[in-house]
This record gives structure tokens, sequence and C-alpha cells, in this order.
């Protein structure tokens, strides 16, 4: 969708996911699959489907083994962030809180990691909530009063606009060749930080 055709968002009714839109975690899952079991021709751009069982080619129990691991406290802490994600989060916490919701089973590794890549922000302006499915994530953005929602999954943003909260489809290999009707697709932080004009001032 292009950007003139809707308002300039509300920044207080906006929220994150937070693996593959602020945290570039499929970068870890690609080094422990060179690592750990010899992997060394995968690259994240092989990563064509959200369901790696579906698309890599590889045992099922291999893909587990590697989500599990990408996921445990050890390696979310060795997460790099999405590039341009803490400059332009930071500056949205001079005039907003900032709400994260992710589809993992447990918020306290990751909540961690977004504390650490946001040194200056205070941790009172952060709320990091772990839905445990992303089908679940609709039922907490409405609790909070959410209109739009940074995501990487396409299933998901096509629920959340159905739903009527405007999804902002965070482009990564696994959703860049699908048809995304009705979704605005930002294909870096840069691009979301132009629809936020209400902070121009803050955020030059």
């Amino acid at each position: 969708m292009s950007r003139s055709r809707l308002s300039p968002i509300d920044p207080g009714r906006l929220a994150f996911d937070i693996d593959g839109v602020v945290a570039d975690t499929m970068l870890v899952f690609v080094r422990l699959a060179h690592e750990k079991y010899g992997l060394s021709r995968l690259s994240k751009q092989d990563m064509l489907c959200y369901n790696l069982h579906d698309c890599l080619g590889l045992e099922k129990e291999v893909v587990d083994d590697l989500i599990a691991l990408t996921l445990d406290d050890k390696h979310t802490r060795e997460i790099p962030p999405v590039p341009g994600a803490p400059e332009v989060l930071a500056e949205l916490a001079e005039a907003v809180p900032l709400r994260f919701i992710t589809a993992r089973t447990g918020a306290d590794a990751i909540a961690e990691w977004i504390f650490s890549i946001l040194p200056t922000v205070s941790r009172s302006k952060i709320t990091v909530i772990a839905s445990g499915a992303p089908e679940l994530k609709l039922g907490i953005l409405n609790e909070l009063g959410i209109r739009y929602f940074v995501e990487d999954r396409l299933e998901t943003c096509r629920d959340l606009k159905a739903a009527g909260i405007e999804p902002f489809l965070f482009e990564q290999p696994w959703n860049r060749d699908q048809p995304a009707p009705g979704c605005i697709r930002i294909s870096d932080w840069m691009e979301l930080k132009e629809w936020l004009l209400p902070l121009d001032a803050k955020l030059g």
C-alpha cells in the first residue's frame, strides 16, 4: 500500500513484533546451522516461508533443534538488532512508550535483550508481552488499544487487517514474494520512520 493512501500514524498507538522486526533472529539460526550441522550453504535468503520446515529441505528434528537453540536465553543475548531499529526506537521513546508483543512463550530473555539495545531508554517506558502464539496477539493488541502493528509474519498481518488493526509488514525473505493486499510493506526502519510525521520534531 502506498504511503500517500493513509494519514500519518499516531505513534502512541503503535506496537512492534520483535523477532524478524527488531531482532535479526534468523542470522543466529543460520550461524548455528553452520556451526552445529555444517550447513555452510544455508543463508537467510533461503528462508522463503515463515514455517521453516516447509522451505529448507532439512529434517524436522534439525529444524526444531535449531529453532530451540536460537530462542534459548543464551543465544537470544547474541541476536543482532535489525539495522536502524535501536536508533529509531530510542528516538520514538522520547515521545511515547514502546510496546512489544512477541509470539515467544516467555518474555524475560527477549525483554532483557530489548533493554540491552536501548540503554538510554528507561525500562518503565518499555512493555514486552509474550503471547505464546501468533494467533493470540490480536487480543493483546485490542486490550492495549493498539491501532498499528509492525510484524513480519504475513498470516498475522492478514488477521490483524481483517480485525481492524493496520499492519505494517516488515519485509523479510519469507514474506517478500507473497501477496499482501491491504498491508503496508516496510523495507527497513528508515522507511518506517517516515510514517511518524507527528514526531518529526523529535525524530529529525
